[in-house]
């Protein structure tokens, strides 16, 4: 069958990469044709754009950008026309998918969405969309079968949370190598993990990095977004204990004591992979003030969202600065304090469920497509 997939973050690559793999798995004549990054890339067929050339952040990012933005949209519309899919998978970004999804519907195309829009924090408004445009929802987090199922009635299928996948299929790690590999010392880590866009990695480094001569016997690890150039990043290496990792995130966390990171799926890979963090988080101003009155959610990071009360500290806006930054990586690196969030971490991966996500939803995509 052929698949089109669009992806248009970091994120939406690692997790469509690894559906990619299932498919191919489940099907053997897969042929796929997608927007994405890297990790698509390297399972195979053909690359429309990078999610590189997508990424725009916040209200006013969108404004400024919305030329480009609609140029895309209307692209992306030719391109499904003229490959002519058996079935096309959103995966998240849903300002652009859900666009797509309504025109490819009044084009007969199936749509199926894997990773849900997060509605239940804010535009709830569109579920109406989902329930007209979309055939099949797959979702990650438990409590979103519930959001669906019982408050709006639309049926969706949980799959489990394809991170556990992701870190569980990881081999051992020896901790020596992989510091000797980058060029690090014997000095505990603490990563830096401060997004994948310009704009908020930027704003997050200049903050995180202004603790380093507060923790002299640690060293700093940037973990490098895949979606960016190793040279963006050199301004911000000025200190001896600051090290920069381009995009082995993964190696980092697994090396780390502690680590800082911007709110989004990152947070949640910390835990999983069982290193204390604090979540931070700081927007363009304009965009933080209106999202700031239509979200109404208590926590920002996944990590809190889902065991529903706070597992890790959040530092948002204001709050993020040098003082506020300083004491709770202190906290976080006390021995007391590791072993509670080492505790509540199990629960968190117990409430995601067990393995398997990426095979889940391969195998459902392809029975519900092959019954149609």
């Amino acid at each position: 069958m052929k698949y089109y997939i669009i992806a248009g973050e970091a994120s939406g690559d690692l997790h469509a990469a690894n559906l990619m793999k299932a498919l191919k798995k489940t099907d053997p004549k897969a042929e796929f044709r997608f927007w994405g990054g890297d990790l698509m890339e390297e399972e195979g067929g053909t690359a429309v754009k990078h999610y590189r050339d997508l990424a725009f952040m916040g209200f006013a990012e969108v404004i400024m950008n919305l030329r480009t933005i609609l140029k895309n949209i209307s692209f992306c519309k030719e391109d499904i026309k003229a490959w002519n899919p058996d079935v096309i998978i959103f995966v998240d970004y849903p300002g652009f998918n859900l666009r797509i999804a309504k025109w490819a519907r009044k084009e007969g195309y199936k749509t199926h969405f894997y990773i849900s829009p997060q509605i239940w924090a804010w535009k709830e408004n569109r579920i109406k969309d989902i329930q007209r445009d979309i055939d099949e929802m797959y979702v990650i987090l438990p409590f979103e079968k519930e959001f669906y199922e019982e408050k709006h009635g639309f049926k969706v299928n949980f799959v489990g949370h394809p991170l556990i996948d992701a870190i569980g299929d990881r081999p051992p790690v020896d901790i020596r190598k992989i510091k000797a590999k980058y060029g690090l010392d014997d000095r505990p880590v603490i990563a830096l993990l401060p997004g994948s866009r310009k704009q908020e990695i930027s704003k997050m480094l200049e903050i995180m990095l202004s603790v380093t001569d507060d923790f002299k016997d640690y060293q700093f690890v940037i973990a490098g977004a895949p979606s960016q150039e190793e040279e963006f990043y050199r301004p911000f290496i000025k200190k001896k204990n600051v090290h920069l990792v381009m995009n082995r995130t993964y190696d980092v966390l697994e090396i780390s004591t502690a680590a800082l990171v911007t709110s989004g799926t990152a947070t949640l890979e910390t835990a999983l992979l069982k290193v204390p963090e604090v979540v931070c988080y700081k927007g363009n101003f304009i965009s933080y003030q209106i999202a700031k009155r239509i979200i109404n959610l208590e926590y920002i990071s996944l990590v809190n969202l889902i065991m529903d009360r706070e597992v890790v500290k959040e530092l948002i806006q204001n709050e993020f600065n040098h003082k506020n930054l300083k004491k709770e990586l202190t906290k976080i690196l006390s021995e007391e304090q590791r072993k509670k969030i080492f505790a509540d971490y199990l629960e968190l991966e117990q409430k995601l469920g067990g393995k398997g996500a990426s095979e889940n939803t391969a195998r459902l995509i392809y029975q519900k497509i092959s019954a149609s």
